[in-house]
């Protein structure tokens, strides 16, 4: 399935990640899954999240930079291999994967996001 994910660069300074956080909660924007990666400057903030144009808006005029962008976002059973054959099936079709992070899991299934070089084929080719 195919998401928007909002990805906001967070510079590396007591409180900012706390400042986004407080941003997307005082305007009713919920977090269903978040990836954070740092280099020694910034920080880059992936998260789905049930408003990403809201949060955009609202995280912009705070002076965050942030974009939306498109995501997959698949489930997979818990069993050896099944990220490999998911994978698989998007190279096949020589779409690249640019990175990807585990979402959250009952049990019995995982999820995770995958951001590809193009999303809408790359749902195709999982469908």
């Amino acid at each position: 399935m195919i998401k928007q994910q909002l990805s906001v660069f967070v510079e590396n300074r007591q409180g900012r990640l706390g400042k986004v956080l407080s941003v997307l909660n005082d305007n009713d924007v919920n977090i269903m899954s978040m990836s954070l990666a740092d280099t020694t400057e910034y920080g880059l903030f992936r998260l789905i999240v049930d408003k990403p144009e809201l949060g955009k808006e609202k995280l912009t005029e705070s002076g965050f930079s942030c974009i939306v962008s498109e995501v997959l976002v698949i489930k997979l059973p818990h069993e050896p291999g099944s990220l490999q054959k998911i994978l698989q099936k998007i190279t096949d079709e020589k779409i690249d994967v640019e990175y990807l992070y585990g979402l959250d899991t009952d049990g019995a299934q995982a999820s995770v996001v995958v951001k590809t070089s193009d999303p809408q084929r790359a749902a195709k080719a999982l469908s």
